[in-house]
């Protein structure tokens, strides 16, 4: 006997995910148009921190185009054959691919960045100046864009555009500096520093969302806490086969089995598993099935699992 409430879609849920695909769309355009400038202005400055982050930018433009069309294909409503769950989980797999560019475009910083340390080059702060400006403002405007999403995703591509202002913040330092001294070095050290300090992040980030792809107990919840609630209502003898896991790091899944008490009719199950929704409810559940075994019935499932009985 399988009861189950599926899709708990409400307005404001829908408005958050249209709002993600709109600000992630938003950046894509924002950072593609700044990423030739960067390249023409890398040219034209000599700047090698200009020229790297351009190539930075170039990766993040075709990462920023994939979460944007994978932001949007989680929206997508619904199930098939194929994706039973519906399509949340696009939504991670653009925040997978963000990190991996992000890891790989900020290890080629660092290659370039660190010979630098041991030979400085000479660069035309005026023209580094006016871009970092430039590149402050236009990278400042997506990352206040996307400065409320929720999603891994719109996590992960906040990063990226952080990441890109951190960077131009430095350049703007290291221009100003170098009007008025020659300490050419400043530049790589500065670029090393922050490239440091935004992989730490992506890599805490790529961490959560491997977390979610293998099921794991969604982030803050205690979930023995949870199966101990479930196991202490009136006429539940024992749970099992309690399974709690994430479909996109916002909305989650339960499911549990629960073995009651021979006498207990129709309605007082139907209490049961009202009560057992009232105690999840602050889960953000997408999906909660329980199933209802009686004290004599064998569970179908008793060979795969011997849980908390």
């Amino acid at each position: 006997m399988v009861w189950k409430l599926i899709e708990k879609r409400d307005k404001m849920g829908h408005h958050h995910h249209h709002n993600a695909v709109k600000n992630i769309k938003t950046a894509f355009f924002l950072n593609l148009g700044f990423t030739i400038i960067e390249i023409i202005g890398g040219l034209l400055t000599n700047s090698m921190a200009i020229l790297s982050d351009a190539l930075h930018d170039l990766g993040d433009s075709l990462s920023l185009g994939i979460s944007w069309y994978l932001q949007k294909k989680s929206n997508k409503k619904g199930s098939n054959a194929t994706f039973s769950f519906g399509y949340k989980r696009f939504s991670l797999l653009g925040a997978v691919i963000n990190s991996i560019i992000l890891i790989v475009g900020s290890l080629f910083i660092l290659t370039q960045a660190v010979p630098r340390l041991l030979d400085p080059e000479p660069v035309q702060a005026t023209g580094m100046l006016i871009l970092a400006i430039l590149g402050i403002l236009v990278n400042g405007a997506a990352v206040f864009k996307l400065r409320s999403g929720k999603s891994m995703n719109e996590k992960v591509v906040t990063w990226h555009l952080l990441e890109d202002v951190l960077g131009w913040v430095a350049v703007l330092i290291v221009s100003i500096v170098l009007m008025f001294k020659n300490i050419p070095i400043l530049d790589p050290i500065l670029s090393i520093m922050i490239t440091v300090y935004v992989l730490f992040n992506v890599i805490k980030n790529l961490k959560k969302t491997v977390m979610i792809f293998l099921d794991a107990v969604p982030e803050g919840v205690d979930f023995k806490e949870i199966k101990n609630k479930i196991a202490a209502l009136p006429g539940i003898i024992s749970t099992h086969h309690t399974h709690l896991w994430s479909l996109d790091g916002e909305q989650h899944v339960l499911s549990t089995h629960i073995v009651v008490e021979e006498s207990l009719g129709k309605m007082e199950i139907i209490d049961l598993k009202k009560k057992i929704q009232e105690f999840v409810e602050e889960l953000n559940l997408e999906h909660l099935t329980i199933q209802v075994d009686y004290q004599d019935e064998n569970c179908l499932m008793d060979k795969e699992a011997s849980e908390d009985r």
